[in-house]
């Protein structure tokens, strides 16, 4: 009892840290809603993200909800995970280095009835943090001056979700979350008073939902051998957000329900041998091409604020992934160690100054190590590295190294002890 109580407070713990957005200093993050998260908790953070077709009970596995049916019926599982970066930008000859470290997750999973399993917890959704200094040329009046340029924020969500195993090789599911957060990004001058009338201010807020539905079949191939197709879709829909924009005291737009997520669709096939190899690969695909975006506009001699198409695209994900345990019943450690490793290609959902903004190409490698004591050896520490790599013709490139640490508590809460 006592152990539980301290892993439900740890868990608590968590969930309120995970309030803050995890870090980013990209100049990329001033675009759209910001450096979009990787969702997946332990076991997919070291395949780079692979799961829309991983089912296993003694894992959380938010990427497809029809994963939770799978859950252990005698076990409560609790996941939560940090993460540290640095991250090296390179523009010409220019160079800087960044670091960060944030709480990333935290969740859980357990079995609600037969059939039926329910998971819950905090995730990011984006995230929003920079600050760069530039030169603007304000006509023959001011020359050039100096500007910064600086924005932070982003969107979390807290969420439900159940997965139900309809029949023998089908289940199916949905995630239902709370969303919520803010933006604040500004442009400004340290120059004279009439400059800073070129000022301006972009304000947001965020509370609002998303629902993402999930399917996944599991057809077994040989005794140890099963094929597994997962497929999901994010509704799109509009974020009931406020919207405002500033040049200097005034302001020059404001309106609400404006933002918007885009409907979103993945697929993932995953084969499965025994206990030892899960093999998987996703693709994900989200229609941001058809989300306006407010921004400015050129009407004659002024310029006007409004919602715009054009300033977002659709974005395309796909991941390879793998996780390997030699063999889980052993005596050796090292013969029970999760051994994981993925790649992955990302393309932008955003254009900068009309050009498509940077690609992605990411790749990972990470460890399960299984936690054994007198009273629990199902609990896992996970650890995994990530190496990403962005860039786009005259744009800024970034390279990333992160380290992603993560505990899975895998607790007996509901069997029933006899005394004879």
């Amino acid at each position: 009892m006592k152990r539980n109580i301290i892993l439900a407070i740890a868990f608590g713990v968590g969930a309120l840290s995970a309030n803050a957005q995890s870090g980013t200093n990209s100049p990329y993050s001033q675009y759209g809603l910001g450096i979009l998260t990787d969702q997946s908790q332990g076991t997919s953070r070291g395949m780079n993200g692979v799961g829309l077709a991983l089912r296993k009970g003694n894992v959380v596995n938010s990427l497809n909800p029809a994963s939770y049916s799978a859950v252990d019926s005698l076990t409560m599982i609790f996941d939560v995970a940090l993460s540290g970066q640095v991250t090296n930008f390179k523009e010409g000859n220019g160079k800087k280095n960044a670091n960060n470290a944030d709480f990333e997750y935290a969740v859980g999973s357990f079995r609600l009835m037969p059939k039926v399993g329910a998971s819950f917890g905090v995730l990011p959704y984006s995230n929003i943090g920079y600050e760069y200094a530039s030169t603007a040329t304000l006509g023959e009046t001011f020359g050039s001056v100096p500007v910064t340029t600086k924005g932070s924020g982003g969107l979390h969500q807290a969420f439900f979700g159940i997965g139900w195993n309809v029949v023998k090789p089908l289940s199916v599911g949905a995630n239902v979350a709370y969303l919520w957060g803010t933006f604040d990004r500004s442009i400004s001058s340290s120059s004279t008073t009439y400059v800073n009338d070129f000022s301006r201010q972009y304000s947001a807020q965020v509370n609002s939902y998303l629902v993402t539905l999930g399917a996944q079949w599991e057809q077994p191939l040989s005794r140890k051998d099963n094929l597994t197709l997962g497929v999901t879709v994010g509704l799109g829909h509009k974020l009931g957000s406020s919207y405002t924009i500033q040049n200097g005291d005034s302001t020059v737009y404001d309106a609400s329900d404006v933002l918007r997520v885009p409907m979103t669709y993945g697929v993932g096939l995953g084969w499965t041998h025994g206990t030892k190899w899960f093999v998987g690969a996703d693709v994900m695909m989200q229609k941001w091409g058809s989300v306006d975006f407010p921004g400015a506009i050129q009407s004659g001699a002024n310029t006007v604020y409004a919602l715009r198409s054009g300033m977002l695209k659709d974005s395309y994900k796909v991941n390879v992934g793998a996780d390997y345990v030699p063999n889980d019943m052993s005596r050796n450690l090292l013969s029970r160690v999760h051994y994981r490793f993925g790649v992955g290609y990302t393309t932008p959902y955003y254009y900068i100054n009309g050009k498509e903004g940077p690609k992605e190409m990411s790749v990972s490698a990470g460890f399960g190590i299984p936690l054994q004591n007198s009273y629990n050896n199902r609990s896992i520490l996970n650890i995994s590295a990530q190496w990403a790599h962005s860039s786009a013709k005259d744009l800024i490139t970034e390279n990333t190294f992160r380290i992603n640490l993560g505990l899975t508590f895998n607790e007996r809460w509901f069997a029933k002890w006899k005394v004879d």
